[in-house]
């Protein structure tokens, strides 16, 4: 494998399982439900370009505003990495439905954020900007982007050929590998720091 499709893989894979299309699904669909076409389709525009330009802000301004704030990228990425594991552990573990109050999912979860872009996938993105080229992790945050997007729209289409049972184990499994890269978030943190040196 060549090395620019390698770093694309490493890249896109983390950004994809933590933007988490396909889980979010259920949500998004809930909040829609009983908006005609036309304003389901304004609703996740708004909400994906929203995802959008909050994760391009911590893309390019996030190393600032962190060393703003006089916290490192170790620091930032260990934190981040212990929240997104207990936020995985409990998601894998805890089996209760989305179905409530229309105006507390409004209220609570955004769709834009923290739904598809929250404290996981800026601390990912802030991660792989210390790794990998700039260009390429903005290649693979915009891919991610533009699949959020198509899977939303689709959403009923989706939903109707898994069924809620099969996106829920699909979320299920997102949120497994989510909790290995928490770890590794976590790993990544502390060689950061210099606590630790990761060889091989």
């Amino acid at each position: 494998m060549s090395d620019w499709l390698q770093d694309f893989v490493l890249t896109f894979v983390p950004l994809f399982i933590v933007i988490d299309a396909l889980g979010n699904l259920p949500i998004v669909l809930s909040l829609s439900e009983g908006l005609t076409a036309a304003e389901r389709r304004k609703m996740i525009r708004i909400a994906n370009l929203t995802a959008a330009i909050v994760g391009l802000i911590f893309l390019f301004f996030g190393q600032l505003i962190l060393s703003a704030m006089g916290i490192s990228v170790g620091s930032f990425a260990i934190a981040g990495g212990l929240i997104l594991l207990i936020l995985s552990i409990n998601y894998i573990t805890t089996y209760a439905t989305i179905e409530a109050d229309k105006e507390e999912l409004m209220a609570v979860v955004p769709i834009g954020t923290p739904l598809v872009v929250g404290p996981a996938t800026i601390t990912t993105l802030l991660l792989l900007a210390t790794q990998f080229p700039l260009y390429m992790v903005l290649a693979s945050f915009g891919l991610n982007m533009v699949i959020n997007w198509v899977v939303f729209l689709l959403g009923d289409r989706i939903a109707a050929v898994l069924g809620k049972g099969m996106l829920k184990a699909i979320s299920k499994v997102f949120n497994l590998l989510l909790a290995a890269i928490a770890v590794s978030m976590i790993i990544r943190g502390l060689e950061l720091l210099g606590i630790i040196r990761v060889t091989g």
